[in-house]
């Protein structure tokens, strides 16, 4: 007992360490498990003969990250995505194994070992992957959701792999392997005893297993637990569920991570979906970080020493070859610029269903020891790289010369008031002042909104609002009134600073995204800034005080005393904000800032000295108040 303590100890706070440390200097989390796996074993050997158990134990990370994909992907989601799925996902799986056997057998390597190898180096990394493109907020691109859909179809790869490899294993391995392991479980013995064909016809057989226990059993169980209306209760049936399937694939020797994955994307639309979410996500991340450091810490150095520039050449060749065949698949996919460059550098490297594929081709004597050592060690690096990747994508993305777009319009005619940005903000704006009977002059950089502006009869100019010659053609110099309503921070700013410095006459109005960007526009020059949540969180704020006793007077009061209280504030505080300097290192700002709050919350406090504890009825808002925030 002791001795699991001081190891576990040991973990988390190589975890508290390093990973910190790693996202500070912009490497990322994953890669920060990875190196601390790498300085708690290799580097000073302090992990003991519990790793091969931890790292059992660590696996169900990965399991439990793949239900949770498999929750968010209803199977129409599945259908939607057939065609990047089957076509680009599925051409990556083929051809990278095409290669790979290739190689493998010029080589010298046997046919059933080529094989298996170019399975085993088909995969790519779910986990390293999804972490990273969540964790810079690019899943949502082009590229991000491209390599989320091979991803996903290497996934379900891999239940096609692990069934078919028996069919590779000489005959009499299992048998040989079987005497080996000595006695074991009973439902093992069986399955040894099977040929190969009865191998995989069982294999597809639990995967049924988990589809109709998924859409028969789960729900009126759940249902029957959901009564009992205890939080615990509810996530002993989450974990139930995952680790149940992980069991019964590890006996038929598939992949748990599949076996889950399957069963979340039957869950998906159930009703207690995001209740799963919710129990299974807090052991979702902490076992994802300890499958990263058992990771890091089961490299075999040894092998690499002996052999060290093989191994990287290797691990280049692997990367190199992954590489060029995702960014020809790119270019026929008609990924461009930075998207092809993510998809191609995000997907370079072996997965962790490499592990499992090894392991498993070992079992079936199909691949020698040694080999797979090396292989292991392949894998084992190239994930270990997969952060660097992404932080070459990024600097490659900020070297990259923008691709040619459309030309701008021609602008025809200058009207009093300009409109950079037309999103969703700038569209209200437009209507508003449109409709009121006055002119605009539109410019957007985005075209399809320009296009979608003029099937609704709004008269819009495509082009860059920054450009200081589309800003002279659109009527700069005699404009009356410049809004600025783009999405992008730093574009506002550098609008705002250029239309100052040429019309400081001009009368600017400009979008702010929060309290610290309206100080940056302050200094930049502009006269009314607009916070773009400011208003809506305040109407709401109102609605909750006529909700809890005040009457729809004494809100409306308080909405306008809070108001106009804190944009004077804002223009107090923007004095001793320095742009350079965190705000928590900032001690006048502070002290300012709590000083202001303490006197706000005095004039709220006495504006009004009747306060009832209870709704009265008579005093709730009308039904148009709702009506009107819709």
């Amino acid at each position: 007992m002791e001795s699991f303590l001081l190891q576990a100890s040991l973990y988390l706070f190589a975890m508290v360490i390093a990973v910190p440390l790693a996202t500070r200097a912009g490497l990322g989390s994953v890669l920060g498990y990875l190196l601390a796996g790498i300085l708690i074993g290799p580097v000073t050997g302090l992990s003991g003969t519990e790793m091969t158990d931890l790292q059992h134990f660590a696996e169900f990370g990965v399991v439990m990250m793949l239900f949770l994909i498999g929750l968010e992907l209803e199977p129409r989601a599945l259908w939607a995505m057939r065609d990047k799925l089957l076509g680009l996902g599925g051409l990556q799986v083929v051809l990278t194994m095409a290669a790979v056997t290739a190689i493998a057998l010029a080589l010298q390597q046997p046919l059933r070992t080529a094989l298996a190898i170019g399975m085993i180096f088909s995969l790519s990394s779910t986990a390293i992957v999804l972490q990273t493109l969540n964790e810079r907020r690019l899943i949502q691109t082009a590229g991000g959701r491209s390599a989320f859909a091979v991803l996903l179809t290497q996934d379900i790869a891999v239940i096609p792999m692990l069934a078919l490899m028996p069919l590779l294993a000489l005959p009499g391995a299992r048998a040989l392997a079987k005497a080996e392991a000595g006695d074991g479980h009973a439902v093992t013995h069986f399955i040894e005893s099977l040929p190969g064909w009865g191998v995989t016809l069982l294999t597809l057989a639990a995967v049924a297993a988990v589809i109709l226990a998924g859409h028969l059993l789960v729900r009126p169980l759940f249902r029957f637990v959901h009564t009992a209306r205890l939080r615990e209760v509810n996530t002993a049936m989450a974990l139930m569920i995952v680790v149940s399937i992980a069991s019964l694939m590890n006996i038929v020797g598939l992949s748990p991570a599949l076996g889950t994955f399957l069963a979340g994307v039957v869950l998906a639309d159930s009703e207690f979906k995001h209740e799963l979410e919710s129990d299974i996500e807090p052991f979702k991340g902490l076992l994802m970080g300890l499958f990263f450091i058992t990771v890091g810490a089961g490299i075999n150095f040894q092998v690499f020493t002996a052999a060290p520039f093989q191994t990287l050449a290797l691990v280049a060749a692997l990367v190199g070859l992954k590489a060029a065949i995702l960014y020809g698949l790119a270019r026929i996919f008609r990924l461009t610029g930075p998207d092809r460059t993510l998809f191609t550098l995000g997907l370079a490297q072996a997965g962790e269903f490499g592990f499992v594929l090894v392991a498993f081709a070992v079992s079936q004597r199909i691949l020698p020891a040694q080999t797979a050592e090396k292989v292991l060690l392949v894998i084992a690096l190239s994930m270990l790289i997969t952060p660097l990747l992404f932080i070459l994508n990024e600097h490659l993305a900020r070297l990259r010369r923008p691709e040619p777009g459309p030309a701008a319009d021609e602008i025809e005619e200058q009207q009093p008031i300009i409109i950079a940005g037309v999103g969703r903000f700038g569209q209200v704006v437009n209507r508003l002042v449109t409709m009121s009977g006055f002119r605009t002059t539109v410019l957007d950089a985005d075209l399809k909104t320009i296009q979608l502006m003029r099937t609704f009869g709004f008269k819009a100019y495509f082009g860059d609002p920054t450009r200081p010659d589309l800003l002279a053609a659109a009527g700069l110099a005699s404009a009356q009134v410049l809004v600025v309503c783009l999405d992008d921070k730093a574009s506002i700013t550098r609008l705002v600073s250029y239309a100052r410095r040429m019309r400081p006459d001009l009368h600017i109005i400009a979008r702010a995204r929060d309290r610290y960007h309206v100080y940056e526009l302050y200094r930049a020059g502009a006269n009314d800034i607009v916070r773009e949540m400011f208003d809506s969180s305040l109407r709401c704020g109102r609605y909750v005080l006529e909700n809890v006793g005040l009457s729809e007077f004494e809100a409306a009061e308080l909405e306008k005393l809070f108001f106009k209280t804190d944009r004077a504030n804002v223009r107090e505080l923007a004095q001793v904000w320095k742009p350079d300097v965190p705000i928590e290192e900032n001690p006048d700002y502070i002290a300012r800032t709590k000083a202001l709050n303490a006197e706000l919350e005095a004039q709220m406090m006495g504006r009004f000295a009747r306060r009832t504890s209870q709704p009265d009825p008579n005093d709730r808002p009308a039904e148009d108040g709702i009506i009107e925030e819709g």
